[in-house]
């Protein structure tokens, strides 16, 4: 793109500047060139420092992430796609239709043009996929040493259509089914294979995916759905202990029930970590009254992102609000919160 502020920025062999985020003619130059002509929409085209919007009837839901792995490119996906799938994965939990984001980037004075254009046009793919509009964002530079390279926060606006809909992580209730959208463990064991260089036979590529076509489905069939959730960083486990504390119940799984890859199973066995410990970018977890547990199974694998899906266990009457599980050899052990960091920046 030509720019009336100067020559074209280098983006094959250039690199962030501190003066592209001093507000002056590098800075302009770099909205322009790279962020405005990904992103190009109406509301950006503007000018603005706020997106004015149009919001259909209904609740609004928000949400906001802010995204800081390393790598910041893994097999199947990258810092950019991520933080999209991830924040219209936390506006969708409530039964929104997502509808815009804003971004907003902190970049490490050094980092290469061509690295940052890569991940913008990777997140404006994604966003353009998702039929979500990036609306409004922010740029800042920071000297080297300051973050690793790139750092990125993304902020959610959905609306929640329909009026039925009551999806909240305290409305679990005892003899409701748990059900889990795919298999465990993709996104985090993707991501520690390419920092440890860990090759397997059957490559481990993760899940990131925006997960709100797939809600649409389950809501529209299943609009009694009680909780929705992505486990996230913490995992299985740690998204299975917080709704127990917000719905006062205790959590009963079933191992044999639990969808994990063969070649992710054999990763965390190497790396000493537990696949329900793991994050996930890709799946979600269901909780409904058990009669419509079946129901809800049915949509879940007649969609592309749900072939996987499972009913995993019941939420249980316990006072203790504990996660167990029945193990393959008939007992029963807790599934307990993650213990220290032994997976640093996976999201």
């Amino acid at each position: 793109m030509r720019s009336s502020l100067g020559p074209p920025l280098n983006l094959a062999s250039g690199r962030v500047e501190m003066a592209h985020g001093a507000g002056g003619r590098a800075m302009a130059q770099l909205i322009d060139e790279l962020f405005l002509a990904a992103f190009d929409n109406a509301w950006l085209a503007q000018g603005n420092d706020q997106a004015r919007l149009t919001v259909p009837p209904g609740r609004l839901a928000l949400a906001t992430d802010t995204f800081v792995v390393t790598p910041r490119v893994f097999p199947g996906g990258d810092i950019g796609s991520m933080a999209v799938h991830g924040t219209i994965n936390d506006v969708a939990m409530s039964g929104a239709r997502p509808l815009y984001l804003t971004a907003g980037f902190v970049i490490e004075d050094g980092l290469p043009l061509g690295d940052l254009k890569a991940t913008v046009d990777s997140m404006a793919a994604a966003a353009r996929a998702a039929g979500v509009a990036v609306v409004c964002g922010d740029t800042k530079v920071v000297e080297r040493g300051q973050c690793d390279g790139l750092y990125i926060n993304t902020t959610g606006l959905g609306v929640i259509e329909d009026e039925r809909l009551n999806i909240s992580g305290d409305r679990a209730r005892p003899g409701d089914a748990i059900l889990l959208s795919g298999t465990l463990g993709d996104h985090g064991m993707a991501v520690m294979s390419k920092r440890e260089n860990l090759t397997f036979d059957t490559p481990i590529v993760s899940d990131s995916a925006a997960l709100h076509d797939l809600v649409a489905a389950m809501v529209t069939a299943v609009p009694d759905i009680r909780v929705l959730r992505d486990p996230t960083r913490g995992g299985l486990a740690a998204t299975l202990n917080e709704l127990a504390r917000q719905s006062r119940v205790g959590m009963l799984l079933t191992e044999s029930a639990l969808p994990i890859r063969p070649e992710v199973r054999g990763a965390c066995e190497l790396l000493g970590l537990d696949p329900l410990n793991v994050a996930n970018e890709g799946k979600l977890v269901a909780i409904c009254p058990p009669e419509a547990a079946e129901t809800l199974l049915n949509v879940m694998k007649g969609h592309p992102l749900g072939l996987d899906s499972a009913i995993i266990g019941e939420a249980v009457a316990d006072p203790d609000r504990f996660v167990q599980m029945q193990t393959a050899l008939g007992g029963r052990r807790i599934v307990d919160w993650l213990a220290g960091q032994p997976l640093p920046r996976i999201c």
